[in-house]
């Protein structure tokens, strides 16, 4: 960001009549940001951060609905929820004429379904649900969710906890979209899922990685920052892009509509948005660089883990995973339910 105009926001931010000790409210995941980026925000703008973790997306949009006072300046969450928080009022429109390194974003993350004309959200990395194995631990190669049933397989692979994720392998198995509604491909789809209950180990979205690194599953179904932690501890691990299909997320940051200082948060979004400083980011989070500007300055020991291949919007499988009817929501927890006690977890 141009210092002279970082210093004119900075004067215009502390003009607005703020408290001595200006603050930052983030409401997040914990670990979206590596320390050097806080400390250095707080340190060029005298802005302190402090953060206020949520475990669940839809935890965030329940305390957002029910809080009329804003207590949050900025929410980075996952795509789907962001749909219900637009569509609810929560969040306002942003101004891209206060960031000025909004260029950096990577068009390909934007215009999505939560936000089609761009108009509430900065795309803050994205993710693809892969199989990664250990082919010596396996005996075999595998290319996709179909060989994850090999008897070989048997109480050796983790999956990651996510209903619409692991309920979806099935769907995409069967030929069907993450995203129906129709109950019985759902119920058919639960049917089909079941059927891998005998080679689960393990169901688990907390370093999941750990397990497969230590040889305690031979195979995982894994979000990227764990595929990205796994591959940097031993690069001879095998990823997969699932034959049967691929589900696409990105998470996404957003002013609330009741933001008590929604200044520092365009300082903040700034300041990530930053070439560099957006690099190091995403080397630190582990999931794909949503900022094209970024991308370059990526270490080229992570690059191939944290950029697309140039290939991927040409998957014909893949799909964005979507919110889906009150029906088909309710059929997805109850098959989960009753997969995880089938899989003895």
């Amino acid at each position: 960001m141009h210092k002279k105009l970082f210093a004119v926001l900075m004067l215009a931010f502390f003009a607005v009549g703020c408290s001595d000790k200006p603050s930052l409210v983030i409401y997040t995941w914990s670990g979206m940001f590596p320390a050097e980026v806080i400390s250095g925000f707080e340190n060029d703008t005298g802005i302190r951060i402090r953060y206020v973790n949520f475990d669940y997306n839809e935890t965030m949009l329940a305390r957002l609905t029910s809080e009329r006072r804003g207590n949050y300046d900025l929410v980075i969450a996952d795509d789907y929820i962001l749909e219900n928080v637009i569509l609810e009022g929560l969040a306002q429109k942003i101004d891209i004429t206060r960031l000025s390194n909004y260029g950096n974003i990577n068009p390909f993350y934007q215009q999505q379904f939560y936000d089609p004309t761009d108009e509430y959200t900065i795309p803050y990395g994205a993710g693809v649900q892969t199989i990664v194995y250990d082919q010596d631990l396996t005996g075999m190669p595998i290319r996709g969710y179909t060989d994850l049933l090999h008897p070989a397989l048997v109480n050796r692979i983790g999956i990651i906890d996510n209903y619409r994720v692991i309920n979806g392998m099935a769907l995409k198995m069967m030929g069907q979209s993450y995203n129906t509604n129709d109950p019985d491909v759902i119920r058919r789809a639960g049917e089909y899922l079941r059927t891998f209950a005998p080679n689960i180990r393990l169901i688990r979205d907390d370093r999941l990685d750990d397990e497969l690194l230590a040889g305690e599953i031979s195979a995982a179904v894994m979000y990227t920052d764990m595929v990205t932690r796994a591959k940097m501890e031993r690069p001879e691990l095998q990823v997969v892009f699932p034959a049967e299909g691929i589900g696409f997320g990105i998470m996404a940051a957003f002013i609330p509509s009741n933001a008590p200082n929604a200044d520092a948060a365009y300082l903040f979004l700034d300041y990530i948005l930053d070439a560099e400083r957006g690099a190091g980011c995403f080397e630190y989070l582990g999931y794909y660089s949503t900022f094209s500007a970024s991308d370059p300055y990526i270490n080229e020991e992570y690059r191939d883990f944290l950029t697309l291949p140039e290939d991927f919007w040409g998957f014909t499988s893949m799909e964005m995973i979507q919110n889906v009817n009150d029906e088909a929501r309710s059929l997805h927890n109850l098959i989960w339910t009753e997969f995880k006690s089938a899989a003895g977890q």
